[in-house]
């Protein structure tokens, strides 16, 4: 049980859903409450299949390089290392995904879906947390379990994100944002020093 909510509090923190919220505001500020709803749902779904992709897909192209599991941990660790950075000491995740938006016609794909909810740093946790080397088919099973569960919290949000950004607010969000980057920052740090153990 311990590890499931540590897994889920993870993919939390990765996929930084109070971080999406903000950016979801900007992409749909021009549509009606209708559009919005549909563009959360659709947004989340879109993320979903994207993680699940990598999930069942990720490591065979991985493997299909002669990529070694050391190398893997290592190189990924470092990505969500660099990942978490930018949410810690950057402008911040809602900021900066907000300022990539130009075309509100097409923003349930970008950037709400992408790479707002799967994100470059969720891509790369869950190719670390389904690793078969690692984990078994249960194990992977419950992982792709747990991302549905987070996507589905993701979605709650959005379709609540103006109450939450007003109870919140825009401070409040960016803390949060820079806290989650901090956890990440800590399983990436994990992922390399054990990847250099098993390399040595």
């Amino acid at each position: 049980m311990t590890e499931i909510l540590t897994s889920i509090f993870f993919l939390f923190a990765v996929i930084d859903p109070i971080g999406s919220v903000p950016v979801y505001l900007e992409a749909t500020k021009e549509f009606d409450k209708k559009h919005k709803r549909k563009i959360a749902i659709r947004a989340s779904f879109i993320a979903f299949l994207i993680l699940l992709f990598f999930i069942v897909i990720g490591q065979l192209i991985l493997e299909g390089m002669e990529v070694s599991l050391d190398a893997f941990q290592i190189s990924g660790g470092v990505i969500l290392f660099l990942f978490a950075l930018t949410m810690i000491f950057g402008d911040g995740k809602p900021e900066i995904e907000k300022n990539k938006i130009t075309d509100y016609k097409h923003v349930t794909i970008f950037p709400v879906a992408i790479p707002s909810i799967a994100s470059p740093g969720a891509i790369m946790a869950v190719v670390l947390l389904t690793d078969n080397h690692v984990y078994s088919i249960e194990q992977q099973l419950l992982t792709t379990g747990l991302v549905l569960v987070v996507i589905v919290l993701t979605s709650i949000m959005l379709l609540a994100a103006s109450s939450i950004q007003e109870k919140i607010g825009s401070y409040g969000i960016t803390v949060i944002s820079k806290v989650m980057g901090l956890i990440l920052a800590s399983y990436a740090v994990q992922s390399i020093l054990t990847g250099i153990k098993d390399f040595f």
